[in-house]
């Protein structure tokens, strides 16, 4: 008879649990077929550990907002306080990009979840003795941030060391999976948990949940591939090095372009949603939960759907039509009568928006040489997320003049014009492709 421990070991290479009827093992063979990264087992460690981490920290991202919200009555400082967390990558992910390619990265990856773990245990503390300020909350918001500049980049330098490379693209899809997926189930924990413990004990649970991927990280054991440089440059001269080479490479280039306009107009709706869960449809912190849970389930469906379709559907597609199902549905998101439709609209827009990214993420992580791969990461990271503070002021402002609905609007039109100009230069963007892979040099 088979047993709970035999199903877990099944995974493990070289474990046999007996002869079975083929269901099984057909099963497995289709499952890794679909996620090739999961053969790797520093990868499903890493997996396990960070999906619960990453629950933790859409927590606290839901508690904070909502805390704020409470304490001013304002989108405007919502918006702020998101922006605190994000700014820091703004400027120092450039700098994080350096450390990243100099130090090994499990060993970064180790110091800064145990740092951010501190930070969720202090503001948590804060919170419960009610001693809480939002000078406290924009501090602790910024040094946190300022943690992430170097950890995200790390994140996806890791990934290149965790897994073949063939595995790679399943690896980025499935990275960003954890992101949506932490994003359905966060949220919807975070509602009831305000509700019942209040927002201090959902920043106490957070900074508990980093325990996971401290330990994932732990039982991690990889072998470098990257070879140290003759001369070492200092760390405005590698950052120099790494900004040409993203400069002269075509593909990569005009990604992180396209990315800042995105960063800037589209993800920034997200800071709004707990003003729109409550001014727009009078919700209370479990209805906020489900909206946030309705943009993850459609988020996590297309990172998967992306894992999928690696090698089946053209890079170009499922970012195209990724960005247009997200500017449509995140339009008609802004005309939803109730709260049904809106939960619906979102589901939709996280489909799109997350299929484009993570394929985007996926290609960038298969054309950078492995030695600029930190650097050119945190410059990618660094215009996804430390542009997020400008889409979040930007939209905070707009939406305290002319209301949430049309502030979010405007910028999904947005995205979508940008969309239509990528779609327009695509030829001319293959020509420049092609001729950079001809010269082997930016």
């Amino acid at each position: 008879m088979k047993t709970p421990v035999d199903d877990v070991l099944a995974n493990v290479e070289g474990y046999d649990s007996g002869p079975d009827d083929g269901s099984g093992s057909r099963l497995k063979t289709s499952a890794l077929s679909a996620f090739p990264a999961f053969r790797s087992r520093n990868f499903r460690l890493y997996f396990i550990g960070q999906i619960v981490s990453m629950i933790g920290t859409w927590l606290q991202m839901v508690a904070q907002g909502w805390l704020v919200l409470e304490m001013t009555g304002s989108a405007f400082w919502v918006g702020v306080t998101a922006a605190a967390s994000s700014l820091p990558t703004l400027f120092l992910s450039l700098f994080g990009g350096v450390i990243v390619d100099r130090y090994d990265r499990r060993t970064i990856l180790l110091w800064t979840q145990s740092a951010s773990m501190l930070l969720a245990l202090v503001l948590g503390v804060f919170t419960l003795t009610g001693t809480v300020t939002l000078a406290i909350i924009l501090v602790l918001a910024f040094l946190l941030g300022c943690i992430a500049a170097v950890a995200t980049p790390a994140i996806q330098a890791f990934l290149s060391e965790m897994v073949d490379r063939d595995q790679l693209h399943s690896a980025v899809a499935l990275n960003s999976s954890i992101f949506n997926a932490s994003r359905v189930i966060g949220p919807a924990i975070a509602g009831f948990m305000i509700s019942w413990i209040g927002t201090g004990g959902a920043f106490i649970a957070n900074g508990m949940s980093y325990s996971a991927v401290i330990l994932a990280l732990l039982g991690i054991h990889t072998v470098s591939q990257r070879t140290k440089p003759a001369v070492e440059l200092s760390p405005l001269q590698s950052i120099r090095e790494g900004l040409l080479y993203t400069r002269y490479h075509p593909l990569i280039r005009t990604i992180i372009l396209f990315v800042a306009v995105v960063s800037i107009f589209g993800w920034s709706f997200m800071s709004m949603l707990p003003v729109v869960a409550k001014q727009t449809f009078g919700l209370g912190s479990e209805g906020m939960g489900f909206l946030f849970s309705a943009f993850g389930l459609g988020s996590l469906s297309g990172t998967v759907l992306v894992s999928m379709a690696s090698g089946r559907v053209h890079g170009g597609v499922m970012v195209t039509g990724g960005i247009l199902l997200f500017s449509l549905a995140l339009t008609a998101f802004t005309f939803a009568p109730e709260e049904g439709v809106a939960m619906g609209f979102l589901f939709f827009a996280g489909i799109g928006l997350l299929s484009a990214f993570a394929t985007m993420t996926a290609t960038v992580q298969g054309l950078v040489e492995d030695r600029y791969r930190g650097r050119v990461m945190s410059i990618y990271l660094m215009v996804l997320m430390g542009f997020m503070p400008i889409g979040n002021l930007q939209v905070g402002m707009l939406s305290e003049h002319f209301g949430t609905s049309v502030a979010i609007r405007i910028g999904s039109l947005i995205v979508l014009a940008a969309t239509m100009v990528l779609f327009s230069l695509r030829h001319r963007i293959e020509g420049a492709w092609n001729a950079y892979e001809r010269s082997g040099e930016p």
